[in-house]
């Protein structure tokens, strides 16, 4: 269980002092499916970022099964069991697929073993357990290698910042089911950082960020119904306008 109490996360920018989080509270129980959303620049990707351990909050605690992890860095808390996929997945010259999952295993697993992964994210294993994890691949692709990575890793919070971003709506769809099997199979607990209504309309539970806070948490059935009711209200509203 991952527990925040009371976190900020401030920053210094030409304009001084800048409040990017604020007084943030959330608990995400084992076996959570949590979706966060909300407007752009609300503090989404800043939370996920501050959770992994890449930015330090500057106020709060952070605790992981009870252990207070706010001041472990990176690689601490991904010693601890959490893992984390970019917008944008890193590329690795020189490794091969088969290579980035024994890695992140941390053993060497079989190519039985490698392939299995790939199948659970969409991939013809025969297809891609020797190619290179660089630039030939398309961002879909490179999203499921990783999400196949965080699956590798078995995890206790697997963390995804906006899966679909810059991918096409065919690899959208695959990753869409990538989400629903993990959705039936994970052991922890994931959290997605999305705007979808595809990828919201799988969560367990929903937490809505806006100017830095937490503004409404709760299942999915009662949260979703609450946010597509205010986006049809927006779009009547332009409508209106035109």
């Amino acid at each position: 269980m991952l527990e925040l109490q009371h976190v900020s996360y401030d920053v210094n920018d030409e304009g001084g002092n800048k409040e990017i989080l604020k007084d943030i509270s959330l608990t995400i129980e084992d076996g959570d499916f949590l979706v966060v959303t909300g407007p752009n620049g609300g503090g989404k990707s800043s939370l996920a970022k501050v959770i992994m351990g890449i930015n330090k909050p500057t106020g709060g605690k952070i605790l992981l099964d009870g252990e207070d992890i706010t001041e472990l860095d990176i690689t601490g808390r991904a010693a601890r069991g959490i893992s984390f996929a970019f917008q944008t997945p890193v590329t690795f010259k020189g490794i091969r697929v088969l290579d980035l999952l024994r890695m992140a295993r941390g053993k060497q697993i079989s190519i039985a073993q490698a392939c299995d992964y790939l199948s659970r994210v969409g991939l013809c294993a025969r297809d891609y357990i020797d190619r290179e994890v660089n630039g030939s691949l398309s961002g879909g692709e490179l999203k499921r290698i990783e999400i196949a990575t965080v699956l590798a890793r078995g995890t206790k919070l697997s963390l995804f910042d906006e899966p679909e971003a810059g991918i096409d709506i065919w690899s959208f769809q695959n990753l869409i089911r990538v989400f629903e099997s993990i959705r039936q199979s994970v052991q922890g607990s994931v959290m997605i950082i999305s705007h979808q209504e595809r990828i919201l309309d799988i969560a367990d539970k929903i937490a809505v960020i806006e100017d830095g806070r937490v503004v409404r948490f709760g299942p999915k059935d009662e949260v979703l119904p609450q946010l597509l009711g205010t986006a049809s209200a927006m779009n009547m509203a332009c409508d209106r306008l035109e």
